[in-house]
């Protein structure tokens, strides 16, 4: 299979998965707050939300170890590759048991003290701290085993083991109707247990397929480079991660200053909706970065930015046929979704959209500068522009402006960041600019013409129940025939075409 071909097919295949996990996500969702009540619920997402924190860590070890793993393959020495998969695997249980070891101690101050909880359930949310850091860990040795599938473009595995993860979720919440235990115990429990079980289902196959994880655990098999190289490329991409927690959670505290926890509210929700729309984003590039990565590190560096270009084109439109409608829609959806719609989540919904899509259209440019290794400089161009949003949002407030013209701002910078990134490429990496415009933002146009007149044409019908979901599903339809039609040149049709026929 050719790359690119390898590239739709394991795009498709991640997007199917993201759709399908959502959907079973928010159904899970509401069965749990519907069973725990709003406290209990309350408890376990504060206590997520603390421990947390520190996934950000273990996200950008994943992001660097599939990095190198795919690189080196690329170059062909299995020999680096072993050696890199030990010791990301020896790093990230330091690490994970440090974690650990750290929230531990921290424990009877964060539940105790730190966190305002209700004195009636502090046992309780003790245990479930417990779990929580015991899923930290779970989650953080997990890791590297899904980074040697991802590098190895074993997308269908990884897509079915998550599928299970959430039905099994789904499971565990209607089990929470029946059970007599604490609910949010048995909850808490039941996750480490779901989690458990992806950890071992990543192990037993990773060991079974790939010889290259046949490595013991021992300080022996250290490596100083391997770690530092590791080490060093986590440490900027970390600092992107870290830059877009500061923007969402910084802004939030600005909004609550400003204008109270009911603004907090349309935020966190709007937050919401961008998040899981960035999950399926997540699972798309995932499918698409192992390609790009290998062509760099077997030294074809046109393949390389050839193949940055298709994910940025093919990740934007298919983010596009999704959201476009969505944000057309906003107003019913929300309606339908939430009893009372908080002031400006509207706003907050289609701006944070708006500004995902935008930088959607340059981020397989990211993948690239990945790909070359070149993180230091880019890292600081472009993510500390995210940091700077929230004292710009502070000025703005005090001489008075509005949430809109905030919104306005918070997309303009995500498009200066947007649109950086090819002229950066051009210098860094012998990124072409005019192919680049013509081959990717050229053929988004007139998707995006289509999309937005057939979605505002059918906003326009009479309302009837359920007319947001019609709308939303049947231009997102036109909007696959147009992506046929307009986006996808004559092999990826001939390819698309060919998958259908099977």
């Amino acid at each position: 299979m050719e790359a690119s071909q390898r590239i739709i097919f394991n795009t498709l295949a991640q997007y199917g998965k993201s759709i399908i996990n959502i959907c079973l996500s928010l159904y899970s969702t509401r069965l749990v707050l519907s069973a725990l009540n709003i406290s209990d619920y309350g408890i376990y997402s504060v206590i997520a939300g603390v421990v947390g924190i520190l996934g950000y860590l273990t996200n950008s070890l994943v992001v660097t170890t599939q990095r190198y793993l795919s690189f080196y393959y690329g170059i062909g020495d299995k020999k680096q590759v072993k050696r890199l998969f030990a010791n990301s695997l020896l790093i990230h249980l330091v690490l994970g048991l440090l974690l650990c070891l750290l929230l531990f101690m921290l424990e009877n101050y964060l539940v105790n003290h730190f966190l305002n909880l209700p004195a009636e359930r502090l046992q309780a949310a003790e245990m479930v701290y417990s779990a929580m850091v015991l899923m930290l860990l779970v989650t953080v040795v997990t890791s590297p085993f899904k980074a040697l599938l991802i590098a190895r473009e074993n997308i269908i595995y990884i897509s079915v083991v998550e599928i299970i993860d959430g039905v099994l979720k789904l499971l565990l919440a209607l089990s929470l109707a029946i059970i007599g235990f604490d609910k949010l115990v048995f909850y808490a429990i039941g996750m480490l247990f779901v989690l458990s079980l992806n950890l071992a289902a990543y192990i037993v196959y990773v060991f079974i397929k790939y010889e290259e994880s046949h490595t013991g655990i021992s300080l022996s098999i250290f490596d100083r480079k391997s770690t530092a190289q590791l080490l060093g490329f986590a440490g900027w991409t970390t600092y992107g991660m870290v830059a877009g927690m500061c923007q969402t959670q910084g802004l939030a505290i600005v909004l609550n200053n400003f204008f109270g926890t009911v603004i907090n509210a349309a935020f966190g929700i709007a937050s919401q909706v961008n998040g899981a729309i960035r999950f399926v984003s997540t699972s798309v590039l995932n499918a698409m970065n192992p390609q790009i990565m290998k062509a760099e590190g077997s030294g074809e560096r046109e393949k390389m930015l050839e193949l940055a270009s298709k994910e940025s084109k093919f990740s934007t439109a298919l983010m596009m046929i999704v959201s476009i409608p969505v944000m057309i829609e906003m107003p019913a959806i929300l309606s339908f979704w939430l009893k009372e719609v908080p002031v400006h989540t509207t706003v907050f919904c289609r701006a944070l959209m708006l500004a995902f899509l935008i930088d959607q259209t340059t981020l397989g440019l990211h993948a690239a500068n990945q790909a070359t290794g070149k993180i230091k400089v880019y890292s600081l161009i472009m993510f500390s522009p995210k940091i700077l949003i929230v004292p710009i949002a502070w000025i703005l407030f005090k001489v008075g402006s509005s949430i809109v013209s905030l919104m306005s701002v918070y997309v303009a910078m995500e498009f200066f960041v947007a649109i950086t990134r090819i002229p950066f490429l051009h210098f860094t990496a012998g990124l072409r600019i005019k192919p680049y415009l013509s081959q990717v933002i050229l053929p988004l146009m007139p998707l995006t013409a289509v999309l937005l007149v057939s979605g505002i044409t059918l906003s326009l019908l009479p309302n009837f129940p359920f007319r947001f979901a019609v709308t939303t599903v049947v231009s997102s339809s036109i909007g696959c025939l147009a992506l046929l039609l307009f986006v996808l040149n004559k092999n990826e049709k001939k390819y698309i075409t060919s998958l259908f026929k099977k």
